[in-house]
């Protein structure tokens, strides 16, 4: 498998990908940003660490750093039967349509659009703490931040 993260999270979704993978027996080649470069490079090292530690297995995991070709041979390889791929939609497009022509899968993590529903019986204080701190967190720079809120009619003045 494949993963190619972004500068934002450059390392807990390639994590996440990566757990699942492993557990199902899956080798990964992972590609983070290049503007986090040396995060990529330390938490390469501690995976090696750890997993030479526990003799797992040469190429079990393996790092590679690089700009758009390097990302682009990837996606185009046939040898990489799932690509993970978190960044725009545009680019997700293009991925997708890509590893599809080769058969391969695809999981997607592009810029999303996410709501916070505040219903009439939510304790408000805690909901417009955690909404306003899951749109403003990290910058809004982050798949998960949110875009929307969806409230319920009976609380919109004090929510809004």
């Amino acid at each position: 498998m494949g993963v190619i993260s972004a500068y934002n999270f450059p390392c807990a979704v390639m994590l996440w990908n990566y757990s699942i993978g492993l557990i199902c027996g899956n080798i990964m080649m992972w590609k983070g940003s290049i503007f986090s470069n040396l995060v990529s490079i330390a938490v390469g090292k501690i995976i090696t660490q750890v997993f030479n530690r526990c003799k797992v297995p040469e190429g079990v995991f393996t790092l590679v750093q690089g700009d758009r070709d390097i990302g682009e041979l990837m996606v185009q390889d046939p040898r990489m039967s799932l690509i993970c791929f978190t960044g725009s939609t545009a680019v997700g497009k293009v991925i997708a349509q890509t590893v599809a022509g080769r058969l391969g899968k695809c999981i997607l993590e592009l810029g999303g659009n996410n709501a916070s529903i505040i219903m009439d019986d939510a304790n408000l204080d805690i909901a417009i703490k955690g909404s306003v701190f899951a749109a403003a967190g990290t910058c809004g720079q982050r798949c998960t931040s949110l875009r929307r809120l969806l409230v319920h009619e009976k609380v919109y003045d004090t929510v809004v």
